[in-house]
C-alpha cells in the first residue's frame, strides 16, 4: 500500500518559516520524482516545486528564493522548506510522487499552511 504522509503545516506569522515533510512508503522512492502543490479556496491547484531522481530541482518562479525542495533518498522522505511566508502563501500543501518510468502518480492527503497575523 503506498502512502504518502505530509507534516509540518500551521499558522505562522507572515515572515515566518515552516517546513513541510512528505513521508513515503510502499513505493521504490529514489525512482520517482517527487513534487509539493498546493490549493488555495477557490483555485486550482498549482505546482509549487519538483525535485528529481538526480536531485535536481524546479521552483514555481514567484517562489524562487523562498521556497527550496530537497529529498533524502535512504529515508524516503521529502521536504518543502518556506521562509518569509506571505498571506498569499496560505493553501492546502500535498506531496505528490510520479515514477521516472511509465506508472501511476501518487497523493498525499495534504497538509493546512496558513500564515496571518
Amino acid at each position: 500500500q503506498v502512502q504518502l504522509v505530509e507534516s509540518g503545516g500551521g499558522l505562522v506569522q507572515p515572515g515566518g518559516s515552516l517546513r513541510l515533510s512528505c513521508q513515503a512508503s510502499g513505493i521504490v522512492f529514489r525512482l520517482y520524482t517527487m513534487g509539493w502543490y498546493r490549493q488555495a479556496p477557490g483555485k486550482q491547484r498549482e505546482l509549487v516545486a519538483s525535485i528529481s531522481i538526480g536531485g535536481n530541482t524546479d521552483v514555481a518562479g514567484a517562489l524562487k528564493g523562498r521556497f527550496t525542495i530537497s529529498r533524502d533518498d535512504a529515508k524516503n522522505m521529502a521536504y518543502l522548506q518556506m521562509n518569509s511566508l506571505k498571506p498569499e502563501d496560505s493553501a492546502v500543501y500535498y506531496c505528490n510522487a510520479r515514477p521516472y518510468s511509465s506508472g501511476r502518480e501518487y497523493w498525499g492527503q495534504g497538509t493546512q499552511v496558513t500564515a496571518s497575523s
